[in-house]
């Protein structure tokens, strides 16, 4: 994925002479180009292939291009359109660009005008969509200063992270549920070459395989039902910047194929599009399984787990680096008392060590949730041993060590700990699996094996 993004243009002039011009101009400034003679062909075409700008004479016989525009608008409602128009309809061209279109060019088309035309259109568009993703992005973006930590075997990962980095290289991140992979990827994006761009993020375990390869890679209006216009897929929106695929172990073997198709090709296929697009956007990856046993059991394919596994990195779960609880716990009562008040601003000595005691088989993302939890159950200046869950506090009994409860049996913590989460979700699987950062596939798994039928 390191191929520059080649822009997709549609051009539409019934001038044989004209089309010819233009089209040399455009395909000389890297620009891939589809001419058209007529606006009925346009608007065929523009209900079936999506594209980042349309280029059309304002004159044409039978649709003219002011219907260009609408369908255009209709088609791809982010799409940027540019008019050309004789010296004679230039009130026309204007009573258009109220219309919709972003400008326009009188004829004959200066190539120094076109450029400075079309550099202003597509910085317009691109700008567009930096700002709907950071609309999106509620949370605002990660920096690598933002990760706390005080052990060793962070302090390993973070090297790692500063290494890779610099390039352009595929990264897998693996560990455990709730070890804060998608920080780690955020801070790869932050601080490499690409962090202008934008960090876009996605769990292959949440979707459908249907509607995540839609996500992926966008559709065709009509490609399937509810299909009623063209969608760029986010291997577009990452043009430029990262995509993050967290939960890649849950994809299907058929997307897989597709998935490998593109890392290998650097270009992309729209669902319902055999036209491929050219894609440039750095690949993170993340799982919680082993893939290199997938592969062995045929769950997992081999060529493109060789593919993801170009720079490894491993997370080490929270019960293995103790020296990152409290931390991680004095910095989650900060951001709780700044999110939902409370008294407690820190944390009185038994209540420390019961922290550090627990084994936390929801990782960091437990920790969080647990320290939102004392601070609302918390009346004192500082979080009590009695404001901590039965299990925490129990951590912390007479003759109960540190190593003890780390040799616990994990599988009893962890279905404890899911079937916690899903009561206090009102049994509903959707939710249950958003607040433990699994898949419901999985989720509905585990439930199966407790005994449990999903709702």
């Amino acid at each position: 994925m390191n191929m520059d993004y080649q822009a997709r243009i549609l051009l539409v002039e019934d001038d044989a002479s004209q089309a010819s011009l233009l089209t040399l101009e455009l395909r000389r400034r890297g620009l891939e180009v589809l001419a058209l003679r007529s606006g009925e062909e346009a608007i065929k075409v523009l209900d079936d292939q999506a594209f980042d700008l349309v280029i059309t004479d304002l004159k044409l016989g039978g649709v003219d291009g002011l219907r260009v525009l609408q369908a255009a608008k209709k088609a791809q409602p982010d799409l940027e359109v540019l008019l050309i128009t004789g010296h004679g309809s230039v009130d026309s061209a204007v009573a258009a660009m109220k219309a919709g279109a972003f400008d326009y060019l009188t004829k004959p088309v200066e190539p120094e005008e076109l450029g400075i035309v079309l550099a202003k259109a597509m910085e317009r568009r691109r700008l567009l969509g930096e700002v709907q993703r950071l609309r999106e992005e509620v949370k605002g973006k990660y920096s690598f200063e933002g990760i706390v930590y005080a052990s060793p075997s962070m302090r390993k990962v973070l090297d790692l992270v500063q290494k890779v980095a610099a390039t352009e290289a595929t990264v897998l991140i693996q560990g455990e549920s709730g070890t804060g992979k998608e920080l780690i990827a955020r801070a790869i994006h932050e601080k490499g070459s690409r962090r202008t761009g934008a960090f876009v993020a996605i769990n292959c375990g949440a979707l459908p395989e249907g509607l995540l390869e839609s996500e992926l890679f966008g559709h065709v209006k009509g490609s399937f039902t509810g299909a009623d216009r063209n969608k760029r897929g986010l291997f577009e929106e990452a043009n430029g910047g990262t995509l993050f695929l967290d939960e890649i172990s849950e994809t299907t073997p058929s997307l897989q194929v597709k998935l490998l198709r593109a890392l290998q090709e650097s270009e992309i296929r729209r669902v319902g599009d055999n036209h491929p697009i050219k894609v440039s956007g750095r690949l993170v990856v993340a799982t919680n399984k082993d893939l290199g046993k997938l592969v062995a059991q045929d769950k997992f394919r081999e060529d493109l787990f060789y593919r993801l596994k170009v720079f490894p990195i491993q997370i080490p779960p929270l019960r293995e680096r103790p020296e990152d609880i409290l931390p991680l716990a004095e910095h989650f009562l900060r951001k709780a008392r700044k999110k939902i008040g409370g008294k407690a601003d820190r944390f009185a000595p038994e209540a420390a060590q019961a922290l550090r005691s627990y084994s936390w088989p929801g990782n960091v993302r437990e920790l969080e949730h647990a320290i939102e939890r004392v601070l609302i159950m918390s009346s004192a200046s500082a979080v009590r041993l009695s404001d901590l869950p039965p299990e925490m506090q129990q951590s912390s009994g007479p003759g109960v060590s540190k190593a003890a409860a780390f040799s616990a049996n994990l599988e009893e913590i962890e279905k404890r700990h899911i079937l916690e989460v899903y009561r206090s979700c009102g049994g509903n699987v959707a939710e249950t699996a958003k607040q433990l950062g699994i898949g419901r596939n999985t989720l509905w798994r585990k439930l199966k094996a407790f005994g449990l039928g999903a709702q």
